[in-house]
């Protein structure tokens, strides 16, 4: 069975940082891309960062470049979110997803992050 379980999120002051985690199961992400989005109360799902596993190719939104940080270990398994200097406007639920083509079919079932300002 596929499962993808996120983990790392909680409350936090802004300024602050969290490391969210993404460990696969029944999938090696290896031959994925994975990537990690979020989704606000009353908002889009939108693509926060995503990494090619076999590249090493990462790319941002331009709302978290700098401040945030995708990374892959193959050993783990596991997929990771450094997310530094938080403000108020990254209060989500943030989703971990991987994909084999074009579209994200495979998603976990979220964790929350809340900044407080």
């Amino acid at each position: 069975q596929v499962q993808l379980v996120e983990s790392g999120g909680g409350l936090v002051q802004a300024g602050g940082s969290l490391r969210l985690s993404c460990a696969a199961s029944g999938l090696t992400f290896a031959t994925y891309s994975t990537g990690w989005f979020r989704q606000a109360p009353g908002k889009e799902r939108e693509l926060v960062a995503e990494i090619t596993w076999s590249s090493g190719t990462t790319s941002y939104a331009d709302s978290v470049k700098g401040r945030f940080t995708i990374a892959s270990d193959n050993a783990k398994n596991t997929m990771y979110l450094q997310m530094n200097s938080l403000n108020p406007e990254d209060t989500a639920v943030y989703y971990c997803a991987a994909r084999r083509f074009s579209r994200y079919n495979l998603w976990g079932q979220g964790t929350q992050v809340t900044v407080s300002s």
